[in-house]
């Protein structure tokens, strides 16, 4: 195999064709799940861009694979996995896991031919091109490049990136990567290079020596056999056995009754792949070409190379295009509708009359007039679009082949596999190659909107770079797993905080569990607010952090919460009057306000403070007949109601001064704290809005109101105690807290200063409302089943989506995860700081001190190896259907 370049110099290549071509990696925009206003502004920007290119580029997409070990590195990025044996067990996990499978990126490469600065007649470039063919045949290195030409090309090069920088955002390639484009496409069906390992080198560069550029030998890449409609290796065995033991008769069928060309079974007309035969064995490759687009498609369901990665298997595309300009255009038009009337004047001479094709050829090409008039830069897109699959054998290839051109044909589109044109497509894939002649009889002509709307530059991924395995994505057909890592949010200026809406059972908890886990075996802090009265958390606290958790049972009052106590000094004295006013049901500005003050002060001042110590103070305050007899009956008021409530069992985690403390960095400085609030109740929503009616409530509500205050608290002080260790605060049934006030004062304050401090909160719910007034802040927000669809259209617009969109709507009430349909359960939509939104079904890792304990269905089991099993199986719904 010929390779098509001699000289690379950073994202330069020279081809052997003389020409020079720039070679940009692309970031995709976008998305599947975008609203119509952001598809059209997407949509705007590539039309944007295509109509800012000329000549003749070359775009591809390429489906990288990925190995296992490059998801595990993304896993452990960032973070000491040596000294975390419990992220360690669970990046092994995920590696086993993944061991096998089938995954891939999708990659987008653009490629631009440079303009000679010496004209469209180069002589220069001509003798480099024939002394490199003489050369090759020679065995002599290539002609090397003048260091001013580099410079020249580089300039060039440079303008060029400037000028189309505003659609797209491009980045020079490297060699090594332009040398991977080749890589991979000689590995197709192999064990290829890793683009991983390629982005990270630095080989391949040419260098200025001697003011001229001298590149490395690149001889090695063409040690490749290409045999077109090649036979299987087996097949081809059995003729060298036959051709040994002169049994083979010429021209005379083999001794299975099968002529000889046909011995395998196969035609030689029906073997329409490319063996690629190499070092590393022989991979099977099939190139399709579109050779017909329907006539008109919906905007929002044209994207076909978009939709590509919905399909079980990778599939690599080549656009090779042609940028004409309106005027020229024009002319096309205005001659093929001369022959048009030409052809309408030979069938009206015939008594069947004109077919129906000539009337809509017309409309067709008098709407492309009009829109080539509208605006002078419109410009019309000349393409030859190349599909391409592979396998490790042929009968793999050729049925991918097949079924890549019948979901194709089921959304009108027809993709021809040309018998003998497999190489030419084949080489079209490489960069720097010239086009092939042939192909040109497979253009397609189409204008830049039109173009733009194909989905060449789609993103379809969703999930952080490093982080999580949370799960596998769903709109992708192979295996693409998706991490998360909210943990590092906020080193990127974003918030870390978690937004999880959804129905009871749609996994809501599972998932708000494994995010936890990861950021306490990742080296954070987590603190879990759990009302349950099963004490879940509790329970997969101690299983899945054993030796690194805290339980704190606010029922039990085996700790105390006493802020004097627990906080000391100033701070300590702040909370503990806020809490006994909030207690108590008085304002701090009243008279009985002034009174409790006097008391804080006294007794954070004194030797042991404690909240005990304030209720004897107010005591003594009654009885001193030194103060006023407002004060004394205002303090013996206060003492009469704080007797009541210092009573009550439910308080003695803030009065009971013989409990030891809650330390910040002792019980709150664990790896992992639960704090139960089994037992305590709050008041109702609708009490919060009347005051008479608040002080109305029962008693249990009243001290459950006042302690969640002092717990969000001290939650709060232990979160923003230390910036440099990341910690989330878990609110599972938020409900439960952003219904008081004080609740949703502690969700506020980690929404808007958590990222400061090195803090998020992850909060679950069954209703977005319940979210609380700022949920807009949450930079990761997930949906689950919604059956209702009022609340399926809330969600929508909580993640930023169409909530008009029926298709969605019923995505949501019905397609995540169904009630009912095992392997099912996890599926949701995630939303990412990225903007991103995609369909991801949740993994629960095969590691026995997470899975013991996540579950909450009741009487069900989740054995880890049912568990491993049944993760990979593929449940998108839709994902392999024709394009839509």
């Amino acid at each position: 195999m010929r390779i098509p370049f001699r000289h690379i110099a950073g994202h330069l290549v020279w081809s052997t064709s003389g020409g020079v071509w720039a070679i940009w990696r692309v970031t995709p925009v976008g998305g599947r799940y975008v609203p119509a206003r952001v598809r059209d502004e997407l949509l705007n920007r590539v039309t944007g861009l295509v109509r800012s290119l000329a000549g003749a580029p070359r775009l591809f997409g390429l489906a990288a694979r990925v190995d296992p070990g490059e998801v595990a590195d993304q896993m452990v990025d960032g973070v000491p996995w040596q000294r975390l044996p419990a992220w360690a067990e669970t990046t092994a996990a995920g590696l086993d896991l993944l061991a096998g499978q089938e995954m891939h990126r999708r990659t987008l490469w653009l490629a631009l031919p440079l303009s000679s600065p010496h004209g469209r007649f180069d002589l220069a470039a001509t003798g480099a091109a024939m002394w490199t063919e003489l050369s090759a045949a020679l065995g002599l290195p290539p002609a090397p490049v003048s260091a001013a030409e580099v410079s020249d090309y580089t300039d060039q090069a440079g303008r060029l990136q400037a000028a189309l920088g505003g659609g797209l955002e491009l980045r020079p390639a490297s060699p090594t990567e332009i040398v991977w484009m080749v890589q991979h496409a000689v590995h197709r069906g192999l064990e290829e290079p890793l683009l991983a390992d390629a982005e990270q080198s630095t080989l391949y560069g040419g260098r200025i020596r001697g003011g001229a550029l001298r590149s490395p030998t690149y001889a090695d890449l063409g040690q490749v056999r290409l045999a077109e409609g090649g036979r299987p290796l087996d097949a081809r065995s059995d003729d060298d056995a036959s051709l040994k033991t002169g049994r083979k008769a010429k021209g005379r069928a083999s001794r299975e009754g099968q002529p000889w060309w046909r011995k395998d079974g196969v035609s030689p007309l029906l073997r329409r792949w490319l063996q690629v035969e190499s070092e590393t064995g022989t991979g099977y490759q099939a190139h399709l070409a579109l050779a017909e687009l329907p006539a008109a498609r919906a905007m929002d369901s044209a994207d076909l190379l978009a939709q590509l990665e919905g399909l079980d298997f990778p599939v690599d595309f080549t656009v090779d295009l042609q940028v004409v300009t309106a005027e020229r255009a024009k002319e096309q038009v205005r001659r093929k509708k001369k022959e048009l009337l030409d052809q309408a004047e030979q069938y009206g001479a015939q008594p069947t009359g004109l077919p129906h094709s000539l009337p809509e050829a017309a409309g067709d090409l008098a709407e492309i007039d009009a829109r080539l008039s509208r605006t002078s830069v419109e410009v019309e897109v000349q393409s030859v679009t190349v599909l391409t699959v592979w396998g490790p054998d042929a009968v793999t290839c050729d049925a991918r082949a097949r079924a890549l051109a019948g979901l194709l044909s089921g959304g009108d589109y027809r993709a021809v596999r040309p018998h003998g044109m497999q190489e030419a497509l084949f080489s079209l894939g490489l960069p720097g190659a010239v086009r092939p002649a042939a192909v040109r009889e497979f253009t397609q002509h189409q204008l830049s909107e039109d173009w733009a709307a194909t989905g060449a530059f789609t993103n379809t991924t969703v999930g952080d770079p490093t982080g999580l395995m949370v799960g596998i994505d769903l709109d992708c057909g192979t295996i693409r797993p998706v991490l998360l890592n909210i943990a590092d949010a906020p080193r990127r200026n974003a918030s870390a905080s978690v937004g999880i809406v959804g129905d009871l059972g749609a996994g809501k908890s599972v998932l708000e569990k494994l995010l936890t886990s990861a950021v306490v075996d990742r080296g954070g802090r987590a603190i879990v607010i759990d009302r349950t009265p099963i004490r879940e958390w509790a329970t997969f606290a101690k299983s899945a952090a054993e030796g690194r958790c805290q339980v704190i049972d606010a029922a039990k009052a085996e700790l105390s919460i006493d802020p004097l106590r627990v906080f000391g000094g100033p701070t300590g004295a702040h909370y503990a009057q806020s809490y006994l006013t909030l207690q108590l049901g008085i304002g701090p500005m009243s008279a009985s306000g002034a009174v409790l003050h006097h008391a804080v002060e006294e007794v954070a001042a004194g030797d042991d403070p404690s909240m005990a110590r304030v209720l004897a103070v107010l005591q003594a305050m009654a009885g001193n007949e030194a103060g006023t007899a407002t004060r004394r009956d205002a303090a013996a008021t206060m003492a009469d109601l704080l007797q009541i409530v210092s009573s009550n069992p439910l308080a003695a985690m803030v009065f009971n001064p013989d409990l030891p403390p809650v330390t910040l960095d002792g019980d709150m400085g664990a790896d992992m704290v639960v704090v139960t609030t089994a037992g305590l109740t709050l008041p109702p929503r609708e009490a919060f809005a009347n005051v008479d009616v608040l002080l109305q409530q029962p008693l249990e509500a009243l001290i459950g109101r006042a302690v969640l205050y002092l717990l969000a608290a001290i939650a709060r002080q232990a979160a923003f105690t230390d910036p440099s260790r990341f910690c989330a605060v878990a609110m599972d049934e938020c409900y439960w807290l952003t219904s008081s006030a004080e609740g949703s004062a502690l969700v506020h304050e980690i929404l808007h200063d958590g990222r400061k401090h090195g803090a998020g909160c992850i909060l679950a719910a069954h209703n977005f409302d319940e979210l609380g007034p700022d949920a807009g802040l949450l930079a990761y927000k997930i949906v689950a089943r919604t059956s209702d669809e009022a609340r399926a259209r809330k969600a929508l617009s909580f993640l930023g989506l169409d909530n008009d969109a029926e298709d969605l709507v019923r995505l949501v009430t019905t397609g995540l995860s169904p009630v009912g349909q095992p392997g099912r359960d996890g599926e949701m939509l995630l939303r990412d700081p990225r903007m991103q939104v995609g369909r991801i079904k949740v993994h629960v890792p095969p590691v026995p001190r997470i899975q013991n304990a996540i579950y909450t269905t009741p009487g069900a089991d989740h054995p880890a190896d049912e568990a491993t099993d049944t993760v990979l199986e593929h449940t998108a719904v839709g994902a392999h259907g024709s394009p839509s």
